[in-house]
């Protein structure tokens, strides 16, 4: 079955995480959906770095935690924040492309 992110996860938000990297938090509304995101490793370096066409390598972290049934990624900042050409310098702005996310379950 496929399923539209912005369905399932109640959070879906990008920030600075500090001025040279970018964090992403995807907060899903039920553990059971959680659940079975992380078990087919929906979210994974590969992906994301698809979905941000940048190089794996620029994925400094992925990590799925469980209590808050939510998913981190943190990036290397294409741009430092506030640097000349820099658009968004809070990072607020940068999870647009996990809002068109779509993925199939079995």
């Amino acid at each position: 079955m496929e399923y539209n992110l912005t369905d399932v996860a109640s959070v879906i938000r990008s920030k600075n995480s500090g001025p040279y990297e970018l964090t992403f938090d995807i907060i899903f509304k039920e553990v059971e959906m959680y659940r079975k995101v992380k078990s087919a490793q929906v979210f994974n370096a590969q992906m994301f770095a698809h979905l941000y066409h940048i190089p794996e390598s620029q994925i400094i972290n992925l990590v799925h935690f469980d209590p808050a049934k939510a998913v981190k990624i943190t990036i290397v900042r294409p741009i430092p924040s506030g640097a000349l050409g820099e658009t968004d310098v809070y990072g607020a702005q940068q999870h647009a492309p996990l809002m068109k996310m779509k993925f199939t379950l079995s």
